[in-house]
């Protein structure tokens, strides 16, 4: 049973910004899990730091929790001009994983933002909300437990997979179905014809691939990630997505990738090497849990 005050206590370590920034993470993540109003409420408390890779994970979080208690919080970072594009773009994610019909008009509003990832995102959230309502509800849980931007495709076969995936023509909802399927279907030509997807046009679909490529865990897609993340040119969005895929990967090859940018120029890939190393070390240790808040705070107690 986990009491008002852990609750609290955990709360006040997220929104502390003296606290290194891999602790609130890991602060953020245990209060994504515990749920709740408090939870949301301390989560919602944090849009007022100054760090968009943490305000990114924020709405990130609140929209796996899938409560609709964090809608008007999200409703309001979305419209928020002066909040980060990627940020903007992570609270439009978060209301169309949320599910609620609400916010569709919303959502069909913000498809045209002049903002390019807020409107893709945008349209991807609409798709996401009017294929709630023509099959009756959320898709099948997946083997990641994570709410996607979009259901996977039915089809199981890789090489038409990757060709859907990478078809610049087709509607890009249809092209995430791709890539989430592909993720499901897992192993090595699926990681590498992800890859390639990292080469494509939108931005936002090059982050959403590095973001399945971290759920995938395949070393297969190292160079290819690590190669993004050394683009100085490319997309922050981009190459934090892909530092943190790393992290996840947790090889050895991903270490020295992580560790050339842990002094990046660009804030969030910065910060997002030095969650990522946490990620990495977590993930190369014993530890069983990543959101381990309580287990830290009740260790500290006794």
């Amino acid at each position: 049973m986990v009491t008002e005050q852990e609750v609290e206590a955990i709360g006040r370590m997220l929104v502390d910004p003296k606290q290194p920034l891999h602790a609130r993470f890991r602060a953020l993540f245990t209060l994504r899990g515990l749920g709740g109003p408090g939870a949301i409420a301390w989560i919602s408390q944090a849009f007022g730091d100054d760090s968009a890779l943490l305000k990114h994970e924020l709405a990130y979080c609140l929209g796996q929790m899938q409560d609709a208690r964090a809608i008007p919080v999200l409703v309001a970072v979305l419209q928020d001009t002066r909040q980060e594009p990627m940020v903007r773009h992570e609270a439009g994610e978060a209301l169309g994983a949320i599910g609620d019909p609400q916010v569709l008009e919303l959502l069909k509003q913000y498809s045209s933002d002049p903002v390019i990832e807020v409107a893709e995102t945008c349209q991807l959230a609409v798709r996401r909300l009017e294929w709630l309502q023509q099959h009756g509800g959320e898709p099948p849980v997946g083997p990641y437990l994570s709410v996607d931007p979009a259901p996977p495709a039915e089809e199981c076969d890789v090489g038409r997979l990757r060709e859907a995936l990478l078809d610049e023509s087709r509607p890009l909802f249809e092209r995430y179905r791709a890539m989430f399927a592909l993720r499901n279907v897992g192993g090595e030509a699926a990681a590498l014809a992800l890859a390639e997807g990292l080469r494509c046009g939108s931005a936002l679909f090059r982050h959403e691939v590095g973001y399945v490529l971290g759920q995938l865990q395949h070393e297969a897609a190292v160079p290819q990630l690590a190669a993004a993340l050394a683009h100085h040119a490319e997309n922050p969005m981009v190459r934090h997505e892909c530092a943190e895929a790393l992290g996840a990967i947790a090889r050895p090859s991903c270490l020295a990738a992580l560790q050339a940018h842990a002094g990046d120029p660009e804030r969030v890939v910065r910060e997002s090497c030095e969650v990522a190393l946490d990620m990495y070390e977590h993930e190369a240790g014993l530890a069983f849990q990543y959101a381990d808040g309580l287990e830290q705070l009740r260790g500290a107690r006794s």
